[in-house]
């Protein structure tokens, strides 16, 4: 298996986990904001597939996909349109809201679908290639795509953790 393979992989999986997270989710479940704080279903798979189209795209020298392919005007959040959710608090969670399952599916989906496209395109040597001299130890594009995955994969098991605690009835407070 060749380094690109094994990516292509693990960059597959939130989109997996997303399937069975958002599989016959009402928009209430979808939206509500557990304790009235905390981070959402949506703000929360919205995010996985923000922060990984920002990041890869900022790499390949791209537009991003939520650009690019219109899904900023598709969600209509009342976001500025470079958000990806570093740093929200309560108030910017509550903004995205999403009408949905299937949206925020589409969107982790081609962000996905990019994300595999560019890694397939790389060589072993571009892997190793530094993007970030302000780390130390310094971040190579390889440990950069990998930490976008991990993010990712984060967040969805945390959509996944959510939704348990809203279908058991739990929203707060903390």
């Amino acid at each position: 298996m060749t380094p690109q393979e094994l990516f292509e992989d693990a960059a597959r999986r939130p989109s997996e986990v997303a399937e069975h997270v958002l599989e016959g989710i009402p928009p209430e479940v979808l939206n509500t904001m557990p304790g009235g704080r905390a981070n959402s279903i949506a703000w929360l798979v919205w995010h996985a597939a923000r922060q990984q189209d920002a990041q890869v795209a900022a790499l390949a020298g791209t537009e991003e996909v939520w650009t690019a392919e219109g899904w900023h005007e598709r969600f209509g959040l009342d976001v500025p349109g470079g958000s990806m959710g570093f740093g929200d608090g309560p108030e910017e969670v509550a903004r995205v809201r999403v009408s949905s399952p299937g949206l925020l599916r589409g969107y982790l989906d081609a962000v996905v679908e990019r994300v595999v496209a560019y890694v397939h395109g790389l060589t072993d040597a571009q892997l190793d290639e530094i993007v970030d001299r302000s780390w130390d130890p310094p971040v190579t594009r390889g440990v950069r795509l990998v930490s976008t995955v991990d993010d990712a994969a984060q967040h969805l098991g945390q959509a996944a953790y959510v939704r348990g605690l809203l279908e058991d009835g739990w929203a707060g407070p903390y």
